[in-house]
């Protein structure tokens, strides 16, 4: 059998891992990393500043809660406001994580090993970060409970035509895959740094972690099992989840909301910006941790290619929205069009173009990618 490790001999494929690793060596780097490699300067000062931001957004949010919704911009017949962006950006970043592991697990393809796992960790955060909005939109947090259907003695009932609880149930469902997925991968990872960890705490906790595994022939059978069929839940997932979010825009009365491309230009813009975060995290990770090696040249480009087969469908959906607006012959939605080509907005409109669409076109050469 062919070593999956290396490129086709007399292809210009790079290696999914450089040449002269063995299972033994890989674990010593990997484990390395996290049971021996001190903290660094460069993490408590990202620590620090991560820490700065959450208390700007805890201060956002008690704001939020004293001046109430109106403040994002929410009234008669807007029903989303300023938040709703930050909600489906959160949510398509969080889509990279699944459709790495559980797509390409299915797929059988075998560079998805060496970016699944801080991939899957950016979609457990990036989700939580995305269900907090259900909540802070509704105005009145505290009755947040009211959203899930369960016997109580007020005898009301969640609005299942609310897109509100659509959210809900579909980004709890997404997490709650999400999560397990990415708890089951990690089992026998967590045994080797109960195995391999010298501090006695330490040793308990991932111990604990890792749920009495001992890598036996049943243990392997029945963690492919699950993780498979876990794959198969999530796989749907990736795009029904989106396509759920983009209903909040497309069953909506406003010009320019109205349409029906949303579903699948919501799920295409969802991987694109996903993957364009993982390449965010793969790239300096590599260089900070040293893992040049095994996060290669060729995950940089199977990335970028996924991106850019995403980034066409993005243009074809702005392509497509324009071309409806004016076919349609709707004044409103036209003057929506005008409006973002010439109205007060149009350089940032201009630029959004320019980002998502024609800079991009440079990953079709080898050399950028």
């Amino acid at each position: 059998m062919d070593d999956p490790t290396q490129a086709t001999r007399g292809s210009r494929t790079a290696p999914v891992i450089e040449p002269g690793y063995t299972f033994a060596t890989i674990t010593d780097k990997i484990s390395s990393i996290v049971l021996t490699r001190p903290v660094s300067n460069g993490w408590l000062v990202g620590f620090g500043v991560g820490f700065l931001i959450t208390m700007m957004l805890l201060y956002a949010m008690g704001y939020l809660f004293l001046r109430g919704v109106g403040i994002w911009g929410v009234n008669i017949p807007v029903g989303w406001g300023f938040a709703i962006v930050n909600f489906v950006w959160w949510i398509g970043i969080g889509h990279a994580g699944t459709l790495i592991s559980a797509i390409l697990l299915l797929l059988r393809q075998q560079w998805r090993n060496s970016i699944n796992r801080f991939a899957e960790a950016m979609t457990l955060f990036a989700v939580a970060c995305a269900g907090m909005f259900p909540v802070l939109h509704l105005g009145r947090p505290w009755l947040a409970y009211w959203l899930f259907p369960y016997p109580n003695s007020m005898n009301y009932w969640p609005q299942f035509r609310s897109p509100l609880v659509w959210d809900v149930f579909a980004v709890s469902t997404y997490f709650t895959i999400s999560l397990v997925f990415w708890f089951i991968g990690l089992i026998p990872d967590l045994a080797t740094l109960r195995d391999r960890a010298e501090n006695k705490w330490a040793a308990i906790i991932y111990g604990i972690l890792a749920m009495g595994w001992r890598g036996s022939a049943r243990h392997w059978k029945r963690y492919e099992t699950a993780y498979l069929l876990l794959a198969g839940l999530a796989t749907p997932l990736v795009l029904s989840v989106h396509t759920v979010v983009s209903f909040d825009f497309a069953i909506a009365i406003l010009p320019g909301w109205h349409t029906t491309i949303f579903p699948p230009y919501f799920v295409a813009g969802a991987i694109y910006s996903g993957f364009a975060m993982v390449l965010m995290l793969a790239i300096p990770i590599r260089k900070f941790y040293g893992l040049e090696d095994f996060i290669t040249q060729r995950h940089l480009e199977n990335s970028a290619k996924v991106m850019l087969a995403t980034g066409l469908i993005v243009a074809y959906g702005y392509a497509m929205e324009a071309f409806m607006n004016w076919y349609g012959g709707n004044p409103y939605d036209n003057y929506l069009l005008w409006n973002r080509l010439h109205g007060p907005y149009a350089p940032i409109y201009c630029a959004l173009l320019f980002c998502n669409i024609v800079f991009p076109q440079v990953l079709w050469f080898r050399k950028w990618r």
